[in-house]
């Protein structure tokens, strides 16, 4: 199952857009999109499921059947679908202006990235992401925890971060910043980052 909610903010080539660009997926992976992140619509859950009709399922018994129509029987009966105003405003974003501006939305929020990453980077953390998704995880430094790491940002700089923990045991010892917000204020938690020591 693969998540291409982040698909609009791919910019290096040798990224795949789609989990089916990869030779074998349409035998093995679903594919969900979501409009949360590049349309802003996180609260209002717009998207739709890619399911190729050549993925296929395995009963306890080892039978083997196609996974595709018992996904539409799925939706067609517990699920009203999205409300009409909804999927107008999805739509919407496939029009000549609405591309232009989720691309515009796209560009600034990743130039936050870049700020926010050359601040990070300025600082001697060790960072990663911030390239092609909005998010840059970095290390916690000195051993710190990422709850501790949370405490000394928000109480020495009084910048909120995510701990990693809250991800995942994986998460421990980074933290997650954020590059949606506006520009003064990503240019502002630079300036703060920058003194961290």
């Amino acid at each position: 199952m693969f998540d291409a909610a982040y698909e609009a903010y791919i910019s290096q080539p040798e990224i795949p857009h789609s989990i089916f660009e990869i030779p074998g997926a349409r035998e093995c992976a679903v594919e969900f999109r979501s409009f949360s992140k590049n349309g802003g619509f996180t609260g209002v859950r717009c998207g739709f499921t890619v399911m190729p009709k050549t993925v296929l399922a395995r009963t306890e018994s080892g039978k083997k059947l196609p996974l595709h129509p018992l996904w539409q029987r799925r939706w067609s009966t517990k699920s009203n679908s999205v409300s009409y105003p909804v999927q107008r405003g999805a739509e919407a974003l496939y029009s000549p202006q609405g591309c232009k501006q989720v691309r515009a939305l796209i560009e600034h929020y990743m130039a936050n990235a870049k700020i926010l990453r050359d601040a990070c980077a300025a600082a001697g953390m060790q960072v990663h992401g911030g390239v092609n998704a909005p998010y840059l995880w970095i290390k916690t430094p000195a051993g710190l925890t990422s709850w501790e790491m949370f405490d000394r940002m928000l109480s020495e700089l009084n910048i909120i971060i995510t701990p990693g923990s809250g991800f995942g045991a994986q998460g421990e010892g980074f933290f997650r910043l954020s590059a949606f917000n506006s520009r003064e204020n990503a240019d502002e938690a630079a300036r703060r980052i920058e003194r961290f020591s």
